[in-house]
């Protein structure tokens, strides 16, 4: 059984400026890898990530956000294929769908990062949360109910 729970972060300054700039290059990373993916026409997760990995980590990203990068790159070019595939873009030559078709995906700055339980960790006694950013793990941010 899974327990859905919404909380909401209240991060001192430098923790929001931490969680932030990890969005921004989460994204920034997510762009690049967008636009490999398009040039090589690679949109499946494994050779993706053989393609891209090694950069991602380069950056700065760790082993599982970086995984994280790759599946929300790879997963918007399934999603794009099959709202083309199910004619959601208009028919063979419709302006929309040459426009989807004729550019890599983008993501905005500030677009949602999953995270995981190898990203994130929860104390719940204490009400905090600690959360890899591309500083490090910083310390508990207090949560709200």
């Amino acid at each position: 059984m899974k327990l859905v729970a919404q909380v909401k972060l209240l991060p001192t300054p430098e923790q929001a400026a931490a969680l932030a700039a990890t969005l921004s290059l989460c994204n920034a990373a997510a762009n690049e890898v967008s636009v490999v993916a398009f040039a090589q026409g690679v949109f499946a997760r494994q050779k993706l990530q053989k393609l891209v990995y090694a950069d991602l980590k380069a950056r700065g990203l760790s082993a599982q956000p970086a995984l994280h990068v790759i599946r929300k790159v790879a997963d918007a070019y399934t999603t794009l294929h099959a709202q083309i595939e199910a004619g959601l873009l208009g028919g063979e030559h419709s302006p929309r769908r040459r426009k989807a078709e004729s550019k890599p995906i983008g993501f905005r700055v500030d677009a949602a990062q999953p995270f995981d339980d190898r990203c994130l960790s929860w104390q719940m006694d204490a009400r905090t949360i600690s959360i890899w950013t591309t500083q490090g793990r910083g310390p508990g941010r207090r949560l709200h109910r």
